[in-house]
């Protein structure tokens, strides 16, 4: 895989989810109704963004969806896409329309190599970004890369009403991401993106 943000560190901190730009009153997220629209069972896409791999040498892929799994989630679809920002952005944009897909995660292509495009591409496609999935994921990153996290272009947003996280290509950060942070958030967040002004979901 093009994406060298290496191998990130871990922790377990579901606080990036409190104000996150929604409706919320509790401060924290586990108390009361906070969570009475969360997806109870997510249906995901796993898409790795990666000139070399395939579905049978996957890795980050391999972690991302046993993280979904473990969680009593499903993934619905994993594709393997080429570093190209066409064929990721359309990949992104078809995925995110299909019925049984609730949360995205691409990994790979978040580097800073000419052939890293997966920000670029995937973030023309926001509706809104959730930039503390960025901001935390680059925190908990730091302890074992260093000053190297500058490299580190992890972001996430939600496209037709579906979150979307895009994570670096190693098996360490793709273990972090989803497990720490992206399965413990997206049933919250897959349940806001679908609700409508009156708190109701479209």
């Amino acid at each position: 895989m093009s994406d060298h943000d290496s191998d990130h560190d871990h922790g377990d901190d579901h606080s990036h989810d409190h104000g996150d730009g929604h409706d919320h009153h509790d401060h924290d997220h586990d108390h009361d109704g906070h969570h009475a629209h969360d997806v109870g069972t997510l249906q995901a896409a796993v898409v790795t963004i990666s000139t070399s791999r395939s579905l049978e040498d996957d890795p980050a892929g391999d972690v991302i969806e046993a993280a979904f799994e473990a969680e009593g989630h499903d993934v619905a679809v994993r594709e393997v896409v080429e570093d190209d920002f066409d064929a990721v952005q359309s990949t992104v944009d078809r995925l995110v329309d299909r019925e049984d897909v609730d949360v995205a995660v691409t990994t790979g292509g978040t580097g800073v190599t000419p052939d890293d495009v997966t920000v670029e591409a995937v973030g023309d496609l926001f509706a809104k970004s959730l930039p503390g999935f960025g901001e935390l994921f680059r925190r908990r990153s730091e302890a074992e890369i260093g000053t190297r996290i500058v490299g580190t272009r992890a972001t996430a947003g939600v496209v037709q009403g579906v979150p979307v996280f895009c994570l670096p290509g190693s098996e360490n950060a793709a273990r972090l991401g989803s497990e720490e942070i992206i399965v413990p958030e997206a049933p919250h967040l897959a349940g806001l993106a679908t609700r409508d002004g009156d708190g109701d979901e479209n």
